[in-house]
């Protein structure tokens, strides 16, 4: 949870606490205080103290891990087993150590709010760099099980890579709907969904095939609208992107997702 400028939302916090309790999951958070390096600036410290701005940010951060660390602790008093720790980080470098910090563990949860750049450049962090399966978590995330998944299902690398991972947090008798967009690019051969749905049976799980088209939608809201009325609590899709430098290139699903996020989704890279 980056602290700077801004932090998530206490809801959204509550909400993933309570989704990781929906997983099953021990949880294990992360608050980052940032640090400011030194400024040398004779002439502009006349104009601004930028030392004293660059301390007080620091202390302000400082406090919100602490503040952030009750709030979890409160949330997880729940059933949901929580241990936090604080990382001293220099500002800029968070998304960076986060997803280094996050290949310790088997999935990484992401606060969202579309209003804060610093979540978004977290969760591209860590959707791109962690190397692991990435949650988004909205704000209004409420489950009492996740027992119901969807798959966004193209045939594509990153789709296999994302059913594998929705695979492993499936409980026993659960199931999948298999979604697959008719009309947003060509696909290979026809019947997709039916054909992973086929698979799934051989390997024992409750699987159903759904065809959809955009009607006018963006790929992101036609797929996320459609698992939530098939009952889905949870999207699963591929990650689409690639870094230059600090920028991203986003396919057009995965930038939809992050800016309209309407369910959790887990995104594989």
């Amino acid at each position: 949870m980056n602290t700077y400028p801004e932090a998530a939302s206490d809801d959204a916090i509550r909400g993933a606490i309570s989704f990781a309790g929906a997983l099953g999951c021990k949880v294990h958070v992360t608050t980052f205080a940032v640090q400011f390096p030194p400024v040398p600036s004779p002439i502009g410290g006349y104009l601004i103290n930028v030392e004293g701005l660059s301390r007080a940010a620091e202390a302000r951060s400082r406090a919100e891990c602490e503040r952030l660390q009750a709030l979890v602790e409160t949330a997880g008093g729940s059933g949901v087993e929580v241990s936090v720790t604080r990382q001293d980080v220099v500002v800029g470098q968070v998304p960076t150590i986060a997803a280094a910090e996050g290949r310790y563990f088997d999935l990484s949860l992401v606060l969202w709010s579309a209003e804060s750049f610093a979540t978004q450049e977290m969760a591209q962090a860590m959707i791109f760099g962690s190397g692991l399966p990435v949650i988004l978590v909205p704000p209004n995330a409420t489950a009492g099980t996740v027992d119901h998944i969807a798959i966004a299902w193209d045939e594509s690398r990153v789709a296999a890579r994302a059913l594998r991972d929705a695979l492993q947090i499936l409980p026993t008798g659960g199931r999948i709907s298999v979604l697959t967009v008719q009309d947003e690019k060509t696909l290979r051969r026809t019947g997709l969904a039916q054909t992973l749905v086929s698979s799934l049976d051989l390997r024992g799980y409750e699987a159903k095939a759904v065809d959809l088209t955009l009607d006018g939608r963006s790929i992101a809201a036609s797929l996320q609208d459609t698992a939530l009325a098939e009952g889905a609590q949870l999207l699963a899709m591929g990650g689409f992107g690639h870094s230059r430098i600090r920028d991203f290139i986003l396919g057009g699903a995965t930038k939809g997702v992050l800016t309209d996020l309407r369910m959790p989704v887990l995104l594989a890279h």
